[in-house]
């Protein structure tokens, strides 16, 4: 078997590690919280193999502003939490996203809200695709569904966020995070995007007029214009960026809509009802931010019939009807608080529907 084709058995944490160094991160500053404790552990192993930096900062607000500090710097970094310490680092965020600096974040998200519980959970994707902190911004948000897509997303977001110079963040959940699956990856692969020159950087102005990086605007008018340029950059991103994928969609009776975990589970619930003549199908965003929502509007306007499953009380559901707006019937099937649905509970909700 060559390098290339080679396939390691690999927990989703450390799927997310190898992504990001295959994608050339050097930094990462992070903060203990079940269940993404296995990142940090696997980074202070190997980055200083590598010649790389990890730092576990005294608290996730530290973690998020060294990752600003080495953003600017012009090298690329990478924080993760789970979901009460992304709240922490919302602030953050939000001065990364208004000083235009890239970035990547991940969410192993567990349950809420407060502290909840360590259970895998999708309650944070309004928090994710919404902005999250304050100031007129956005983040691109990736929802995995697997350990390969949490490597392959892990490596694009890296790409992502120089070429747009914006945070990325990863929505996975915690049992992505700790399964295990066969892993496909490529050594020493390096960025496939042609990417910018980060010239406007803080590498030191001795052969160059200085770089000022900030997200201070005090001048009449001078956040307002500040806030059309990244308007205009959020509208590129929608234009650029959008990734779903279908499953039996084509010839489907009722749509199911979902993503990261009960995406896959979703799948196996479209197996299971096509052996029995059920046309089910599957539509799957892969981008929770830009959301694909005239992909999903013409696939729903051609069935008629949606099913929103999520591990939440209905949070993605909002995007999925302003989408479809009334083209299509919409359901909603949830599991809060870290409930996961089985794929016999989604089943008997489909055949209710139909």
């Amino acid at each position: 078997m060559s390098e290339k084709s080679k396939k390691i058995l690999i927990t989703g944490n450390e799927a997310i590690t190898e992504g990001a160094i295959a994608a050339g991160c050097l930094f990462y500053f992070g903060y203990p919280i079940t269940p993404q404790n296995e990142i940090p552990a696997f980074m202070a192993k190997k980055l200083p193999m590598i010649g790389g930096c990890f730092i576990q900062a005294e608290s996730e607000i530290a973690a998020i502003n060294m990752v600003y500090g080495a953003a600017a710097a012009g090298v690329r970094s990478m924080t993760t939490s789970s979901s009460p310490g992304i709240s922490l680092k919302q602030e953050g965020i939000s001065f990364l996203a208004g000083a235009e600096l890239p970035a990547v974040i991940v969410n192993i998200c567990r349950g809420g809200p407060g502290l909840g519980n360590i259970a895998g959970s999708q309650g944070d994707y309004f928090q994710a695709t919404k902005g999250g902190g304050h100031g007129d911004y956005r983040t691109i948000v990736l929802g995995p569904s697997s350990i390969q897509e949490l490597y392959d997303l892990t490596f694009l977001a890296f790409d992502l966020a120089d070429i747009y110079r914006t945070p990325v963040l990863i929505l996975a959940d915690g049992v992505l995070g700790q399964m295990m699956e066969p892993l496909a990856f490529e050594n020493g692969q390096k960025p496939k995007m042609n990417l910018p020159e980060k010239t406007w950087a803080l590498t030191g102005a001795k052969n160059r007029p200085p770089n000022i990086i900030k997200s201070l605007y005090m001048g009449e008018g001078e956040l307002e214009e500040k806030n059309w340029l990244l308007y205009q950059k959020y509208q590129k991103i929608q234009n650029n960026e959008i990734r779903y994928k279908e499953y039996h969609a084509q010839d489907a009776e009722l749509l199911l809509v979902a993503y990261g975990l009960s995406a896959r589970i979703c799948k196996g619930v479209v197996n299971k009802a096509r052996k029995q003549g059920i046309a089910l199908g599957l539509f799957q965003p892969v981008t929770l931010y830009p959301f694909p929502s005239s992909a999903l509007a013409f696939r729903a306007g051609k069935i008629g019939k949606v099913l929103t499953i999520e591990m939440n009380m209905g949070q993605m559901v909002e995007d999925v009807k302003l989408a479809t707006g009334s083209s299509s019937e919409n359901f909603f099937y949830g599991r809060p608080g870290g409930g996961i649905p089985s794929d016999e509970e989604i089943f008997q909700s489909c055949r209710k529907l139909l």
